[in-house]
């Protein structure tokens, strides 16, 4: 006769829960009794010192502070003995050490019921905290027994077989022995979909991205050796264009390989102490230097802000922010650098500037590879900047705090 081992699963978690509960029963025991040592002290010091204060007055203190310092120096034991003799040894005394055991009896009573109260309480909780380990164990002893006939294979088989390759095509094998099994490979057929789809998304999006320059340079070598030999004009305007070209395919390309690094597990990231105050000034100065069309101003804290990071590569997702302020904001209007810690002593460094905006829609989308919201498809740039920086900013275990308003502005905190 077999047993069920989902009882034995049970009963021997069951032994388990009785483990744990008798050692928390033991812990809040010891609690209880070193809790009523301390009152028991507690309540005795409180007496002797009010009988003492009733025999002598203000002056009992400076009465039993000179006993004692005679004691200090004599190293008179019997003087000792007599001071605490005369403590502890009043008409009354008698009296309070009776009410004194009655009230820790009492309070030890209603701590125990209290204890008795909280048992099937306790137990309850300790069987909810240990149900998922319980199940895991049953689902694992469950896999470990199952066994496959042949028919079961050539079920699994068939059915992979007959699978067609639609999107949401998913395995069927109509045997509840292998509902397990079926739930598992539609999870990794899921998956694998999935990651078709972003890559094939991916390689599309950059080869739309690369068209665009590969054929402006292609129009260009066309016009130069049509009539570029001879007309300084064109020959001028083709070699600008080819160059500019050129420039945005070798930024694309150097982003293109960042992510390609970076999902593949490639890039490395140094973390070190970086003060956040000396990064963003830096930033701030190369920003001014840079760019002269804006105005900037950093808004240096008042304490020396230090996170554990890879400075270069934080410094890298700060230029990103920066520069998508600048392409998005007016020339003349002023771009705002600062650090900080936020509500929860979390630091930050932030970017905010005074541009078009991102409507709630975009926000969503914003750190997609290639994606670019309607608005800003006028303005040059490849649509992955955002996605290297949220990048940089996961490897760092941080996130991004966003606030933008359309036509106002953008405001966009990286907090570690």
């Amino acid at each position: 006769m077999s047993s069920n081992p989902n009882n034995y699963e049970t009963r021997r978690m069951t032994s388990i829960t009785r483990r744990i509960h008798s050692l928390w029963v033991g812990e809040k025991l010891k609690r209880i009794f070193f809790e009523d040592v301390l009152i028991a002290i507690i309540i005795h010091t409180i007496f002797v010192i009010s009988n003492a204060y009733a025999r002598y007055g203000e002056k009992f203190i400076s009465h039993y502070g000179d006993r004692i310092s005679e004691f200090t120096k004599s190293k008179d034991k019997d003087e000792f003995l007599a001071v605490m003799m005369e403590l502890f040894n009043t008409g009354s005394m008698h009296l309070y050490y009776r009410y004194l055991i009655i009230t820790m009896v009492a309070l030890l009573i209603v701590q125990l019921i209290g204890l008795l109260i909280e048992y099937p309480f306790d137990n309850k909780k300790i069987r909810k905290i240990l149900r998922p380990i319980n199940e895991i164990a049953l689902k694992a002893d469950e896999l470990s027994r199952m066994t496959f006939d042949e028919d079961k294979y050539r079920i699994i088989e068939d059915a992979i077989s007959n699978l067609e390759p639609g999107e949401d095509e998913k395995l069927t094998f109509n045997n509840s022995d292998l509902q397990g099994v079926e739930a598992a490979m539609n999870n990794l057929l899921k998956r694998m979909r999935d990651s078709y789809r972003q890559q094939a998304r991916f390689v599309n999006d950059a080869s739309h991205e690369l068209r665009t320059p590969i054929a402006v340079i292609e129009g260009y070598a066309s016009m130069l050796e049509r009539w570029g030999k001879d007309d300084e004009k064109v020959l001028e305007e083709s070699i600008t264009a080819i160059s500019h070209e050129a420039e945005h395919m070798k930024h694309l390309v150097e982003q293109l390989l960042f992510l390609a690094r970076g999902d593949s597990g490639k890039t490395l990231v140094d973390m070190k102490d970086v003060s956040l105050n000396a990064m963003m000034q830096e930033i701030y100065e190369e920003s001014l230097m840079i760019d002269e069309d804006h105005p900037y101003r950093f808004k240096k804290p008042e304490e020396e802000i230090s996170v554990q990071a890879d400075e270069g590569l934080l410094k890298q997702a700060a230029r990103i922010l920066i520069d998508n302020a600048a392409k998005y904001t007016a020339k003349g209007d002023e771009i705002i650098l600062s650090v900080g810690r936020n509500d929860n002593g979390r630091p930050y460094l932030r970017v905010q500037d005074t541009g078009i905006g991102m409507a709630d829609a975009d926000i969503e989308h914003m750190f997609e590879r290639f994606y670019r919201a309607d608005e800003a498809r006028n303005t040059e740039g490849t649509g992955l900047g955002l996605s290297i920086a949220k990048w940089i900013v996961d490897k760092h275990k941080g996130h991004f705090e966003i606030t933008s308003v359309t036509d106002l502005g953008t405001r966009i905190s990286i907090v570690l």
